[in-house]
């Protein structure tokens, strides 16, 4: 498990390198700012180290957390604004301490939820998009309401899960990118000038999801045996 967790493979770095040279490339193409551009690899370390289950995750997301609520911002997406600010920010200092309280022998103890906890995650996340939803669609400058809310609950719900160190929160990481990368497409549309930006660091996110998934996968079945 050490070359999955406390080490970078070859996988992880190719990953790492590739992203960042297209973040790049597409900075100096489409003159994006240097702030969305240190937002991106911010993030994308955020993300690998989180697959890896490393604390320096917490360090690099804090910052990600920040820069991308201000991006949000002048972009109208109030509910990313608001989740990054009033969830993520004091979510990344609790998530911190608990991880670093389930340590063993320097590698997190991954965990496995139950089905009937994987049907209160649905129901919780499809009522909640409905209603957050309703809410944004009355703020005036408010983009998509509705996609906006479900990317925020989902970042919600995977967020706790994650902090609670449930492999799931890499299922719900997938559909988040998904609609994130949508929601993006949109905004580039209307003359985003950070679209391109955004939506090429969350199409990495999303190949980390799924990368996510397969080590968390492992992990929570080797403490199970």
């Amino acid at each position: 498990m050490r070359r999955y967790v406390g080490s970078w493979n070859w996988f992880e770095l190719s990953w790492l390198v590739l992203f960042t040279l297209i973040a790049a490339l597409f900075n100096v193409l489409s003159k994006d700012s240097i702030f969305g551009f240190t937002v991106f690899i911010t993030g994308v370390l955020c993300v690998v180290l989180t697959a890896k289950g490393m604390l320096m995750s917490y360090v690099f997301g804090m910052y990600n957390t920040v820069g991308y609520a201000y991006l949000a911002y002048i972009n109208g997406l109030f509910g990313e604004v608001m989740l990054n600010l009033l969830f993520f920010v004091p979510m990344n200092v609790v998530g911190f301490y608990m991880w670093r309280k389930n340590l063993q022998g320097g590698r997190l103890s991954m965990r496995e939820m139950k089905m009937k906890g994987l049907l209160l995650v649905g129901i919780v996340c499809l009522l909640g998009s409905l209603l957050v939803g309703f809410g944004l669609s009355f703020i005036k400058g408010q983009n998509a309401p509705y996609m906006d809310a479900l990317t925020t609950v989902l970042s919600v719900v995977a967020t706790i899960l994650m902090v609670r160190r449930f492999k799931e929160q890499w299922l719900l990481y997938m559909v988040l990118n998904i609609f994130t990368v949508l929601l993006w497409i949109v905004r580039t549309l209307d003359g985003s000038e950070d679209g391109l930006m955004m939506i090429i660091m969350w199409s990495a996110y999303l190949v980390n999801a799924g990368y996510g998934y397969y080590i968390w996968n492992r992990g929570a079945k080797e403490a199970l045996a």
